[in-house]
């Protein structure tokens, strides 16, 4: 008999999050707190699954339609909780609803239910501070789109205890997804920190007129990014050495140090210094729904692309 898991889910985030767990062969419920939206779920979660499985590229062992069969709707969050050991919490950034949704959450299961957020800028020590038993919560923070984007960031609060993030860690890997844990909280946990890094010193490097959008996006996608879909940093510059890495930091060390001096102060995101960088981008791809859609498209078939040939190798 399969355990339950259930789903507080909101837009994309938690449709896919509803079918990676599904693929694992898990019961899903699927709860919206506004009428019809977790049934509406249900269709779209339909058609892309199958597909999916048109296009070879379903997860887990199981048929499309015996996916979908795991996975129900409802309306009454009660009867969603029923029988559930792990609830994923999806709802859109706002910490007071994120409070709210816990604190009901934690009236209607049992001590032994984990309850997980999928938040990628609230600490675990805000998202649960009106939670009475703190010690099976945490933050599962997914990379988007988390069907094509296995990566999954397990946050602790600080009274989460370990056999609880070993649960979330077991799940999650046998879903299919790639869990790291995080030894304490810290804002931004570990992918936001070193995408804002990113960011940071794109945007000064356009800002600056040193280079243009559309050559800051070929510097990740034709160049770094090449080497960080299969190693990360750390092994990069291990391996950039005829030695290893300590090597490296003798050849380069100080070299980096004199780059990272030389970086300016954060970067302003707003008003007139924004403007230009941000007219550079629409130029390139226009914010109109019809755009915009069909790059995240392209987006997710690529990724789908290169998560088959990750599997394969």
């Amino acid at each position: 008999m399969r355990s339950e898991k259930t789903l507080r889910i909101h837009g994309l985030i938690g449709r896919s999050w509803a079918m990676v767990f599904a693929s694992g062969g898990y019961t899903v419920k699927i709860y919206d707190n506004q009428p019809g939206q977790s049934a509406k779920a249900i269709t779209e979660i339909r058609k892309q699954l199958e597909e999916l499985e048109e296009a070879h590229m379903l997860r887990g062992q199981l048929k499309a339609s015996q996916q979908l069969n795991l996975i129900s709707s409802h309306d009454d969050l009660a009867q969603a909780l029923e029988g559930a050991f792990f609830v994923q919490e999806c709802v859109f950034e706002q910490l007071e609803v994120k409070q709210s949704i816990f604190q009901d959450l934690e009236r209607l299961v049992g001590n032994n239910v984990i309850l997980s957020s999928s938040t990628s800028c609230l600490v675990p020590s805000s998202v649960f501070s009106k939670v009475h038993n703190k010690s099976r919560c945490l933050v599962s923070h997914p990379v988007n789109p988390p069907y094509y984007v296995k990566l999954v960031e397990l946050v602790p609060h600080p009274e989460t205890v370990m056999a609880v993030m070993d649960a979330a860690y077991a799940l999650m890997t046998k879903v299919g997804q790639v869990p790291v844990r995080l030894k304490r909280e810290i804002d931004g946990f570990a992918v936001n920190r070193v995408q804002a890094a990113i960011i940071s010193e794109s945007w000064r490097l356009v800002k600056d007129d040193v280079i243009s959008v559309k050559d800051i996006d070929l510097v990740m996608s034709e160049g770094l990014g090449m080497r960080y879909a299969f190693i990360g940093p750390m092994e990069t510059i291990h391996l950039n050495a005829p030695e290893g890495m300590e090597d490296y930091m003798k050849r380069y060390g100080e070299g980096i140090t004199r780059l990272l001096n030389s970086f300016g102060p954060t970067p302003d995101f707003s008003g007139e210094e924004a403007k230009s960088v941000i007219s550079e981008m629409l130029e390139l791809i226009p914010n109109s729904q019809q755009h915009l859609s069909a790059r995240k498209e392209r987006r997710d078939l690529l990724l789908m692309s290169l998560a088959k040939l990750k599997k394969d190798h």
